[in-house]
């Protein structure tokens, strides 16, 4: 049930209200005033709250202040004084809404649903946050995990270039989300472009966008990922199968901070941090003129390497059990473990595939397997026949 808090000096007002949304089937606290009110929002945790302006104690504007600082709970202001001055404070303090006195019950009572749903998708959005947060969790106490750890910390609030090089399957991406998560630019966008999947031809159409007309399926105009980007971070990923023609398009975009859509002769100014990464050997592909050195100065400014599995295998107990919590979790199954003797058998697989061979596994084990989940599961599993 679906809690609203009521705070008002007059208790007829409270009374009135608390009958009121009762009978809609809302639980309803109220108190006399702001001191009394916040004492209760401390204690509790509410969907909606119902605040007047005017009240001995505390002002409600003042009221309203200390709840922003404790929930992210929609505040309704009310008051039998209610000027447009009063309205506009409120709402530049944060208010969901303000309604004068005498209160219109069934605006009152629309209003209230229309808060419920804004708090339920702040709820929503905050789990899906936690979500996020998890899927990209830099899991692992190895030498070189908090090598590269300690690196994003103090690489991530400047706006230096990165270039992230390792195997596939190790992790790049998630250094990249990383190092946007803890930048200044964390609030702006995250575009991920995978080099590797877009074909040569439509590869810089993507990056930098094109007007209508400019090529046959061209029918209305397009931003490209670097302006979609501006404000935050672009995560150029597999950048060592990007065309020639389009290094030579982002290295002046690098270099002059500005774009050029296709088929378009206007500048746009661009606001982007630029990470990269690439399983490739950069160095051998400049040497055989598939990747242009001039790009790979201005892209490493700060290079970060992730080591592969077979090179951090005291990190195998931990990603497993991280791993086996999830799918646990995803397909509703009681926490299974591993026994010692499993961990050491993982220790002795190749993990060609890294890390996400390693998840795939886990998620085939857990599937597959009973509680707790042994040596002879993982030989069973772990390496099944092609």
């Amino acid at each position: 049930m679906s809690r609203i808090l009521v705070i008002d000096d007059e208790r007829s007002i409270r009374n009135t209200l608390k009958e009121i949304l009762e009978y809609e089937k809302y639980s309803v606290d109220d108190a006399p005033d702001g001191i009394e009110g916040l004492k209760l929002l401390n204690a509790n945790k509410y969907e909606v709250i119902l605040c007047d302006i005017k009240m001995p104690r505390m002002d409600g504007l003042e009221v309203l202040d200390h709840i922003m600082k404790i929930t992210d709970a929609p505040v309704i202001m009310i008051s039998g004084h209610g000027t447009i001055e009063n309205a506009v404070e409120a709402i530049k303090k944060g208010a969901y809404d303000f309604i004068s006195k005498p209160l219109d019950l069934n605006r009152l009572l629309v209003t209230i649903r229309n808060a419920m749903e804004r708090s339920s998708l702040i709820d929503e959005t905050k789990n899906l946050r936690r979500k996020i947060s998890r899927t990209y969790e830099m899991i692992g106490e190895s030498e070189a995990i908090r090598h590269i750890k300690e690196l994003i910390d103090k690489v991530a609030p400047t706006d230096a270039r990165v270039l992230v090089t390792g195997e596939s399957g190790t992790g790049k991406e998630l250094v990249a989300h990383w190092l946007h998560e803890l930048s200044p630019r964390s609030h702006g966008p995250f575009i991920e472009v995978n080099c590797a999947a877009i074909p040569s031809e439509l590869i810089e159409s993507n990056l930098f966008g094109h007007e209508k007309g400019s090529f046959t399926s061209a029918i209305k105009q397009r931003k490209g990922d670097f302006e979609l980007a501006t404000g935050g971070t672009i995560f150029l990923d597999e950048i060592g199968d990007m065309s020639l023609s389009a290094q030579a398009k982002v290295l002046r975009a690098l270099q002059e901070n500005k774009i050029t859509r296709v088929g378009g002769e206007k500048e746009i100014p661009i606001d982007v941090r630029v990470i990269a990464a690439t399983n490739k050997n950069i160095r051998e592909e400049i040497e055989n003129k598939n990747f242009r050195e001039d790009l790979y100065h201005r892209l490493s400014v700060i290079l970060i390497d992730v080591p592969p599995l077979s090179k951090r295998l005291d990190d195998i107990p931990l990603l497993a059990d991280q791993f086996i919590q999830q799918f646990c979790q995803d397909i509703g199954k009681a926490k299974m473990t591993f026994t010692p003797e499993a961990i050491e058998e993982m220790k002795l697989i190749k993990w060609t595939g890294n890390i996400r061979e390693l998840k795939n596994v886990i998620e085939r084990l857990v599937i597959l397997s009973n509680n707790p989940i042994t040596r002879d599961d993982i030989r069973n599993y772990a390496t099944p026949l092609f």
